[in-house]
């Protein structure tokens, strides 16, 4: 069955990955449909209401799309995976800043499958769930501060912040294999300075812009209109 989905190949440092077969791809664009409508659904139960459903749709499509695009818009990229990107974060604390944690959270794991699928290499199952799904799934922690003030900005640290914890623990669990000289010690602070090069620049970046009265109310604009059933 795994040799179905995956396939056992090398990467270009000759180390032992897998890479999906076509099969492997069709199912998780499955999956990644199958959470944005499950996450669609929890919306309309809960507002009862077609419409505002439909426009979750439509408006968590197109933060996925820009969060696809700027992501691939890179100023820095780090020799063993991970980059400095224009915002791509951002684009999805803003689902779980409109639609709330549930939202936030389903949208952000089918973003991580999406990111997967674009480049659908992985060392191991374990792996590729803390370095996707889970990794950007938890930038939809921002819908469980949607309501308070300076929420946006609170939930943009929190998400971020989540995100780098899986980061972290990827680098010291499954790519400190590869550093089997050093001790379990230097292996953590090594992930955790490398993974906080790119993680944190970017994050203060978008932090300062939100922190723009300015891109404030127009965050807020945009939430209200994401919101609006009428």
């Amino acid at each position: 069955m795994s040799d179905f989905f995956s396939t056992p190949t090398v990467n270009s440092w000759d180390e032992p990955v897998f890479e999906l077969t076509g099969a492997g791809i069709a199912a998780v664009i499955v999956l990644i449909v199958l959470l944005i409508a499950v996450a669609v659904f929890i919306r309309q139960r809960k507002d009862h209401s077609a419409r505002i459903a439909t426009k979750q749709l439509v408006f968590s499509g197109v933060a996925m799309a820009l969060a696809i695009v700027t992501s691939e818009i890179k100023f820095a990229r780090l020799p063993f995976g991970g980059s400095i990107t224009l915002f791509s974060m951002l684009f999805i604390v803003l689902i779980g800043y409109w639609y709330g944690a549930a939202a936030g959270l389903m949208t952000g794991f089918a973003y991580g499958l999406l990111q997967f699928v674009l480049d659908p290499v992985f060392y191991t199952p374990a792996q590729l769930l803390v370095d996707y799904p889970l990794a950007f799934g938890a930038l939809g922690l921002s819908g469980f501060f949607c309501n308070k003030k300076h929420g946006l900005v609170i939930g943009y640290a929190v998400g971020v912040l989540a995100r780098y914890a899986f980061a972290v623990l990827s680098g010291a669990l499954f790519f400190g294999a590869y550093a089997s000289d050093q001790s379990p010690t230097g292996i953590l602070l090594y992930s955790l300075g490398y993974n906080a090069s790119y993680i944190a620049p970017e994050a203060l970046v978008t932090l300062i812009l939100l922190a723009i009265p300015a891109v404030s109310n127009a965050m807020k604009r945009v939430r209200t209109l994401a919101k609006d059933s009428r």
